[in-house]
């Protein structure tokens, strides 16, 4: 910028905002950052017990920061391919190991301050630069900042760091408690006891030490960035825009900066607003005295007749980007960056004559919640790139989605994931990371590290738009209180049992509230999900959010049961399936693929293996037996699509008093059995194309409840008025029309109408339901069609036809044009193009007799290879009716 230009700006900002003059900055070199990646090597720590059985670990070897000790060890091929076959069992010794790391890295510029900086330390590290120990770490969430100035040498500093093993070092003094806490999944392989886990204790993923999800890998590893940061002046440790009011005319928000000055001094401060167009401007200027150490100055900004920020559906995405300079009177001695987007947003928990409301209000608009939980992108996070995160959330608004749970035993997500997030306008809940069992949350240097790794992680992410909630812990409470520990141990030791509870309440209900309202920029807390924030009843549909896991889990009822549990916000409940059948041959052969065999329970983790029993339970409630394993993960997809939709819609039907639905998951840790509809390669199940149905913002939910009777209400999310048309048809399933009506509907905005409430009588007159349909379609102005078919006996007591299925494939530019066609009435087709990559616009779907869809095929693959791909399956096909 030159020094005309320069005096201009100040002149219209004193002009504009009364600011104080001050002199120019001129451009100049800000604080040295040099990232310390390269010439990383690994190796077994001399005199581990492992060291007899892997010696092959011993020598030093290459490695990747950040990294794990896992993928590492992978690299050199010293360890199998975690994820193909079933060589979980034989990778356990890793964990309980310890590890050496080192590298070589010159230091040329001598400031004044350098700090080393450690982003992510998994989990207790010995920390040496030069021979001398510098500091020892133990939270794999925290950020380390240590001052190296007077130890670095211009060439050749030499950083070693020693990983111990969380299991070691822990579990001598939890063998020794007298009283022990209860854990999540004890381990199938010995490398701990079951009566004395550690993971509680450890500050780390805890999904690491296995889930009903996900194998049992604890690793260890520099996992985030290490980074040495020079400077000679001042740095700026954070740049929060804190958004204290944003309506449709205004938008008062204050640029909140945390310095760190080598000296007392005066530095000037320009604070530069990027809109969303583009259109760059000065909105702050301000000459400050900083004192030495850390100091925080508050910057004003108005912005007139902002563009808000909305989540996805309701709205546009603009983001706003700001960068501060501060300038010592000669150059520009510090520089920081931040984006945002700008919006308001509560938590309302509003009284009624039921209890208390629990929902999302965003620019005064009341969102109802679409969208599912995520956990961990992979076991070793730091594969995980901003492609795979893209696609996987990019999947999450295709399919209507506004809403993710960031699930509390996994990490705390990365930028990326939250960039992307406010991109794609999906709003985050994120929990603090306690994922179950309880923590020795009475001990003070537990807390105290807790909080740190808090106010590390608020501050990290408080820019966001997309983040609306902080969420102290998953399922700790309801475990506690309802899952039998708490009552076992006020049995056993009733003092000890009120330690516990009250380091629980401390921790969750005052200390992480407190680090929320002091950082957070009013973003809510809530204490525990589910829970009603500590109130003495805690998983009920009266008040707060609610997990419902006795459809699939305990006593495992049938999906219909769904219909009879009406939440405030229902934040988890799930139906699990395999994934298709390409992502399970990456890991499995054909010939070792089948419901029981030893690899694929290795990869179905839900009762230790045993999870296709509970799967086939839900499988033969609507289907009967598969005749084989291809015909069961079919069913399997189609049992989880069409459970999971009937509970979604019937929470939608039920807005206002329900306004949140979120299930369970929407991404897998790795390939195998789980309840997510969009496996770990990113394809998605039956679930996900169903899920782009029942979310979208305008639809029908016809529901077949208990007592025969079927209700028909109409959805609308949008912010205004909709005019269409509801028709209805009863027909047999060879296609004879036994019924067709048409109504002119109007739905009102952010709204669900109840239109009718049919008995089956009034519904199927004198048809056979073993052979006939009822059909709603919802035709609107400017939005996709919606569909909603009654069927009124299981699949498995229908008589379906030969579907008839027909297909004729074109070329279509880069990809191909699939028609389809269906002779007579074809549920839950599957279209499949087997190792070929080929992406299709739709699947899982029903066609109606006669009826034909045309869909577009993303492939580079030739006409002929995808017609000698191509496969199509229905439920007529596996049920052997016709």
């Amino acid at each position: 910028m030159s020094t005309h230009l320069y005096w201009r700006s100040l002149v219209a900002l004193m002009l504009g905002l009364c600011l104080t003059v001050v002199a120019a900055v001129a451009t100049a070199a800000t604080p040295g950052r040099i990232v310390i990646d390269g010439g990383w090597t690994f190796r077994l720590m001399p005199g581990n017990a492992q060291l007899a059985a892997h010696p092959e670990a011993l020598p030093w070897h290459a490695a990747k920061v950040p990294g794990t000790v896992h993928t590492d060890l992978l690299a050199n091929k010293l360890i199998p391919d975690p994820y193909v076959g079933a060589p979980e069992a034989g990778l356990q010794w890793i964990g309980l190991a310890d590890w050496e790391y080192r590298t070589r890295f010159d230091a040329p510029r001598r400031a004044k301050r350098s700090d080393l900086v450690f982003e992510g330390l998994d989990t207790f590290a010995e920390v040496w630069l030069n021979g001398e120990n510098l500091f020892e770490a133990d939270n794999a969430f925290r950020t380390w900042r240590i001052p190296v100035q007077d130890k670095l040498r211009a060439k050749g500093n030499e950083l070693r760091i020693v990983l111990r093993s969380p299991i070691s070092r822990l579990l001598p003094a939890v063998r020794a408690m007298p009283r022990k806490l209860a854990g999540n999944y004890p381990s199938p392989y010995g490398d701990e006891p079951a009566d004395a886990m550690t993971a509680n204790f450890a500050r780390k993923p805890g999904y690491h030490y296995g889930w009903d999800w996900g194998p049992r890998y604890v690793s260890a590893g520099i996992w985030k960035p290490v980074v040495l940061e020079s400077w000679d002046a001042v740095r700026i440790d954070n740049l929060h825009l804190r958004q204290d009011r944003v309506g449709q005319a205004r938008a008062d928000i204050a640029a909140v900066v945390l310095a760190e000055a080598v000296r007392d001094g005066a530095f000037d401060l320009r604070l530069w607003q990027v809109a969303p167009d583009g259109k760059r401007s000065l909105a702050a200027l301000r000459r400050v005295e900083l004192r030495a150490g850390d100091n925080r100055i508050e910057l004003p900004v108005r912005i007139d007749r902002p563009q808000r920020w909305f989540p996805n559906g309701y709205g546009a995405q603009p983001l706003y980007r700001f960068e501060l300079e501060i300038g010592d009177g000669k150059a520009v001695a510090a520089r920081a960056r931040a984006r945002t987007g700008l919006r308001s947003v509560a938590l309302r928990r509003e009284a009624d004559d039921k209890g208390r409301s629990f929902y999302f209000e965003v620019n005064g608009v009341p969102v109802f919640a679409k969208g599912a939980n995520s956990i961990p992108f992979d076991m070793f996070q730091p594969r995980v790139g901003k492609a795979q995160l893209r696609r996987v959330l990019q999947s999450a608004r295709d399919a209507n989605m506004n809403f993710l749970r960031s699930w509390g035993g996994g990490y705390y997500e990365s930028d990326d994931f939250f960039d992307l997030a406010d991109e794609l306008g999906l709003l985050v809940w994120q929990d603090f990371m306690f994922g179950g069992g309880m923590q020795p949350a009475y001990d003070d240097a537990f807390r105290a590290n807790v909080i740190a790794e808090a106010r590390d992680n608020v501050r990290r992410l408080r820019n966001h738009p997309s983040l609306v909630l902080w969420c102290g812990n998953n399922e700790e409470e309801i475990a506690w209180k309802y899952w039998g520990p708490g009552k076992a141990m006020m049995e056993a030791d009733a003092e000890f049992a009120g330690k516990v509870w009250n380091g629980y309440v401390q921790l969750f209900g005052t200390d992480l509230r407190k680090v929320v309202a002091e950082e957070g920029g009013g973003i809510s807390y809530w204490a525990s999900s589910p829970s009603d924030d500590l109130a003495e009843v805690a998983n009920t549909p009266a008040s707060g959010d609610m997990h419902y896991w006795e459809v699939w889990g305990n006593p495992a009822y049938p999906p219909s049961k769904y219909l009879e549990i009406t939440p405030r916000f229902m934040s988890e409940y799930g139906l699990q399936a395999w994934p298709v059948q390409r992502t399970i041959d990456a890991f499995a052969s054909r010939g070792e693929q089948g419901i029981a065999t030893p690899l694929i329970e290795a990869h179905q983790k839900f009762m230790a293996g045993k999870g296709n029993e509970r799967l086939m339970k839900y499988v033969n409630f609507e289907f009967g037996d598969p005749k084989d394993f291809s015909s069961f993960v079919y069913l399997s997809q189609v049992a989880q699509a069409e459970g999971i939709e009937l509970a979604a819609l019937h929470h939608r039907a039920s807005r206002p008093y329900t306004m949140g639905s979120l299930y369970w998951q929407l991404n897998d840790v790795w390939p195998g059995a789980s309840w997510s509809s969009v496996d770990w390669f990113g394809r998605w199940k039956a679930l996900h194309f169903h899920a782009r149905r029942f979310y979208a913002p305008v639809a029908v939910a016809a529901l077949r409840e208990a007592g025969a009777r079927t209700s028909v209400t109409l959805l609308n999310d949008r912010t205004h008025q909709v005019r269409g048309e509801l028709r209805l048809r009863l027909m047999t399933l060879d296609g004879k029309l036994l019924r067709d009506e048409r109504k002119p509907v109007e739905l009102a905005p952010l709204s669900a109408s109840q239109l009718v409430n049919y008995s089956d009588a009034e519904l199927l007159g004198n048809a056979d339901p073993a052979s006939t349909v009822a059909v709603f379609d919802l035709q609107s102005e400017g939005e996709p069609a919606s569909r909603r078919v009654v069927y009124f006996k299981a699949a498995r007591d229908m008589r379906w036809p030969d579907p008839g299925l027909r297909t004729e494939l074109r070329r279509d530019g880069s990809g191909a044009r699939l028609e389809l066609r269906a002779t007579k009435f074809a549920r839950a087709v599957w279209i499949d193009f087997g190792d070929t990559d080929a992406r299709i616009a739709d699947n899982a779907m029903t066609l109606l007799p006669g009826e034909a869809v045309d869909l577009h095929i993303a492939s580079s693959a030739g006409l002929a290879t995808l017609r000698t791909a191509l496969r199509l399956r229905s439920l007529a096909d596996e049920l052997h009716v016709y």
